[in-house]
C-alpha cells in the first residue's frame, strides 16, 4: 500500500457493470486497489472520512478494507443516501446504495483495497507471525495515507475498531496526528461515513466472488465452479465445496485460505500427508574462504528456463 499512485490511468467504476468490469482484470493472487476521482470540494473543504472491512471472518475469498469520504458540511447529502450498517442490508439494497455512492461525485469518494486469500495466508503462515490484525490495520493505514496524497483534507476520521479501541485510536494518532481520529465498536453502525465504506467493501468483496476467475480449472473438466456458498466455515455449501475441490497434492484453488483451521481440517482428511524436515543450518565457511558459487560467472547469455504453465496457473514459486 505505500506509495499507491492514486492518480495512475485506471477504469472508473461508475456503477455495478464497470465494478464488475474491473474486478474481473485483477490478478486473484495479488491485491488490488482502487481510488475514485476526488471531488474538488474534498481537497478544499475539511472531510470526514471512515474506515471499515469486509471478508474478515470467511474461508473463501479476499478481505476488503473501504474508505468513504465528504466534506463534513455535507453530511445532510450523505444521511439522503440511507447510508447503514452493510450487515442490516439486503444485497440488493447495498447493491442500489452503492451505485447511489458512484455517482454522487460531486461530494463524496472512496477507495478499496482487495486483499487476496494468498496474502493473507502467506502472512498467517510465515515464519515470523504477521496477524490479521495487522494485515487490517495496515490496509486502513495505508488507505488513509492514499486519499491523504490524492489531496485529500480530512479532519475527522472514523474507524471501526480492530481489537481494543483505545490502543488501535492511540496507534493511529501516532501516525496521524492532524485529524481527529474515533476508533468505535460497530462504528458502522453509528457513523453514516463509516456505513458507505463497509458498502463499499461488502459489495466489492461480493463481486469479486462473483466474478473470480478460477486459473486453476482452465484447462480441466470443472472449468466453472459455480456455488460455494457464502465462504464462511459454517455454511454447508461452502463444506461441499472444500471437500468437492481439494487436490490430492496440491490442496485447494486460490480462492482458499489455507491458514484458516477449517480448511487446514479438511486438507488433513482429504489430502495427502506430508512431512517437512527441519532445516538444519550447516557449519558456516570462514570468511576469508571464498564460496564455490564465486568460480562460476554468469554471462549475459545465461539461459533462464520459463516457469511452466502448470505452476504459474497454481501460484507455485522456488524457494530453495
Amino acid at each position: 500500500m505505500e506509495g499507491v499512485p492514486v492518480e495512475e490511468e485506471q477504469l472508473h467504476i461508475t456503477d455495478l457493470n464497470t465494478l464488475n468490469e474491473y474486478l474481473s482484470k485483477q490478478d486473484n493472487s495479488e491485491n488490488s486497489f482502487y481510488f475514485s476521482k476526488v471531488p474538488e470540494v474534498c481537497k478544499t473543504s475539511p472531510c470526514i472520512l471512515g474506515i471499515d472491512e469486509a471478508g474478515r471472518g470467511p474461508v473463501l475469498g479476499p478481505m476488503v478494507y473501504g474508505i468513504a469520504f465528504c466534506p463534513a458540511k455535507e453530511q445532510i447529502q450523505l444521511s439522503g443516501l440511507k447510508c447503514v450498517d452493510s450487515k442490516a442490508l439486503t444485497e440488493e439494497a447495498r447493491d442500489n446504495i452503492f451505485e447511489n455512492i458512484c455517482t454522487s461525485t460531486n461530494f463524496l469518494g472512496w477507495a478499496v483495497e482487495v486483499i487476496s486469500p494468498k496474502t493473507i495466508c502467506n502472512n498467517m503462515l510465515s515464519r515470523t507471525k504477521y496477524s490479521l490484525n495487522q494485515i487490517s490495520m495496515d490496509s486502513a493505514i495505508g488507505l488513509i495515507k492514499a486519499a491523504i496524497e490524492a489531496g485529500v483534507n480530512i479532519e475527522y476520521i472514523y474507524v471501526d475498531t480492530v481489537g481494543p479501541p483505545d490502543k488501535y485510536q492511540a496507534y493511529l494518532s501516532s501516525i496521524f496526528p492532524q485529524p481527529r481520529i474515533t476508533v468505535a465498536k460497530k462504528a458502522d453502525s453509528i457513523y453514516p461515513i463509516v456505513s458507505a465504506a463497509s458498502i463499499c467493501a461488502k459489495v466489492t468483496r461480493d463481486h469479486a466472488l462473483s466474478v473470480w476467475n478460477f486459473q486453476e480449472f482452465q484447462n480441466e473438466k470443472d472449468a466453472i465452479v459455480e456455488k460455494f456458498g457464502s465462504g464462511y466455515p459454517g455454511d454447508p455449501i461452502t463444506k461441499k465445496f472444500l471437500i468437492d475441490h481439494c487436490d490430492m497434492v496440491f490442496g485447494y484453488p486460490a480462492l482458499v485460505r489455507f491458514s484458516w483451521q477449517t480448511a487446514e481440517r479438511a486438507l488433513a482428511s482429504s489430502a495427502y500427508h506430508v512431512e517437512w524436515e527441519e532445516e538444519e543450518e550447516g557449519p558456516k565457511p570462514p570468511p576469508d574462504n571464498m564460496a564455490i558459487t564465486s568460480f562460476f560467472k554468469m554471462t549475459s547469455k545465461s539461459i533462464v528456463k520459463p516457469k511452466h504453465d502448470f505452476f504459474i496457473k497454481r501460484n507455485l514459486k522456488n524457494i530453495v
